[in-house]
């Protein structure tokens, strides 16, 4: 009998067992992703108390606020009076980035509709993978189509001196900007309610009434997310930029003259000067603005996203 209740127990006992294994498993796993999740809140603020740190003597003994923002001369390299002038390149990048929306939001607009609404398939997970593929190509080679096949082309189309300019990197950073925002267009017209569908076909409504006048309004917060995650990509992008735009510190007057962007000003001129020294730390200051942009952009865009999920 002693021996019968002995086997009987065993069962119990691995079960026992395999729980104890599951729930340890289970706390295990839980730590590894608050230590992930907890990790990119420290390497985010790990990076800002960085570029903070290193552009600190800059903003507390040359740092002129009217100057920076207002003025549009940028000569860091002068030796009697350097002029750390921003504005210039805050029109450069602005300009740039309108016309990449101006670029990619129809564009990835239109492909997150036909993928959402009429895709059915394996047309639509072609049409995905694409998209990702599309995302996948590296900034430099994005630069070296706007240096090589841009250029040539707008100055044989426009009859314009140089094709590196706005409309070159704006081009260029539209197309770069599309995939990231089809993405989440797409998520966003997916995560509308079938029965609004049905219930404006049900009412007579054509299907492209039911997109205009029923899914678009529905998604509106989820395609301005969208929207708002491409303004951060193009705004903080660097290479492409720096290859296509002629890079040329100016306040341009059309889509024809070239510019220089902040990240792409950082980026050339990091490695040329001395570490430690005034035009060091003023490329710094330039990182620590660019940084409190594309994180309050970006920041507006998930939380936005957010919001619609929620809904």
């Amino acid at each position: 009998m002693a021996n019968g209740e002995q086997t009987n127990s065993l069962p119990a006992a691995n079960a026992f067992d395999r729980r104890n294994a599951a729930w340890y498993i289970d706390k295990l796993v839980q730590a590894l992703i608050f230590v992930g999740g907890i990790s990119a809140i420290i390497f985010v603020a790990g990076i800002f108390v960085f570029i903070t740190k290193e552009g600190l003597g800059f903003i507390l003994d040359r740092f002129d606020f009217v100057e920076f923002f207002t003025s549009e001369y940028w000569y860091p390299a002068e030796e009697e009076d350097p002029e750390y002038g921003i504005l210039a390149m805050i029109a450069g990048t602005a300009s740039v980035t309108v016309l990449a929306m101006l670029v990619a939001i129809p564009f990835s607009l239109g492909t997150a509709i036909y993928i959402a609404e009429f895709a059915t398939g394996k047309t639509r997970e072609t049409l995905k993978i694409l998209v990702e593929l599309l995302a996948a190509i590296p900034s430099v080679v994005w630069g070296f189509i706007g240096l090589s096949i841009m250029n040539p082309l707008i100055i044989a189309v426009f009859d314009v001196p140089v094709g590196l300019n706005v409309l070159n990197a704006g081009i260029i950073l539209g197309l770069m900007a599309a995939p990231i925002m089809t993405s989440i267009a797409e998520d966003a017209l997916k995560a509308v309610p079938d029965r609004y569908r049905e219930a404006a076909e049900a009412m007579g409504a054509t299907r492209w009434q039911v997109i205009q006048k029923t899914v678009l309004p529905a998604a509106r917060n989820g395609l301005l997310g969208a929207v708002l995650l491409g303004v951060g990509r193009a705004f903080g992008e660097t290479m492409a930029v720096l290859m296509a735009t002629g890079h040329s510190i100016n306040i341009p007057d059309s889509v024809f003259d070239s510019v220089r962007a902040l990240p792409a000003t950082i980026a050339a001129e990091l490695g040329e000067t001395a570490v430690g020294s005034e035009h060091y730390q003023a490329l710094f200051t330039l990182g620590i603005f660019l940084f409190m942009v594309t994180f309050v952009i970006n920041l507006s865009a998930d939380l936005i996203i957010r919001d619609t999920a929620k809904k």
